[in-house]
């Protein structure tokens, strides 16, 4: 009985342990891990039990809040029309913006006008702006491009511009109206048209 729980615990060591055995001076056998002069090793088989299998990670899923990608970049967005600095002259006030983009515009952009940092209208994919009844005096005009939630994607700085608005009187002493041009010339109403020398010799008629 001795022996078997011997056994039992040499069983019970790690694998890597080294057991030897000899006989005691009462003749019995003695296992220990301790090498002696009339000791002998003792080999042990090979433990069967496995060793666990490691678990493949799941593979990782995209994260819902994964950052937005940075808004497009326009390589360049301006005014073309009219130039910096430029000089209009209109009686009305009256002014047709051109603007452009390299690239051109993309999917669910949209452009959009500013007068003296004000929007002249909604936005759109339009880049030119009819504009009328521009006060007298100088002003800046600026660009810009939405994206589809109404993000400001680009934006040019302010391009000054000067308006003239001559008068219709300014404009009759600059040309004179002639007498087909009442009716017709804003300056040159029916009303103001003078009236035509009646023949003499029709009264007698």
């Amino acid at each position: 009985m001795k022996a078997l729980c011997l056994v039992l615990c040499l069983l019970a060591l790690p694998a890597s342990a080294e057991v030897f055995t000899y006989i005691d001076a009462q003749g019995n056998r003695v296992y220990t891990d301790q090498p002696r002069g009339n000791a002998k090793r003792v080999p042990i088989a090979t433990s069967n039990r496995m060793s666990a299998t490691p678990i493949a990670a799941a593979p990782s899923s995209p994260t819902k809040n994964a950052p937005a990608q940075p808004p497009y970049h326009y390589d360049m967005l301006r005014v073309l029309v009219p130039e910096p600095d430029a000089t209009i002259r209109s009686s009305a006030g009256e002014l047709i913006v051109s603007i452009t983009s390299e690239p051109g515009l993309q999917q669910g952009h949209r452009y959009r006008l500013l007068l003296d940092g004000k929007p002249t209208g909604e936005p759109g994919p339009s880049p030119v702006f009819p504009l009328s009844n521009i006060d007298r005096g100088s002003h800046n005009l600026s660009a810009e491009i939405l994206d589809a939630d109404g993000r400001t994607v680009e934006r040019t700085a302010n391009q000054p511009f000067h308006m003239l608005r001559i008068s219709l009187a300014q404009k009759r002493q600059v040309k004179p109206c002639a007498k087909d041009d009442y009716g017709v010339r804003p300056e040159c109403p029916l009303k103001d048209k003078p009236e035509e020398p009646k023949n003499p010799f029709l009264r007698f008629f």
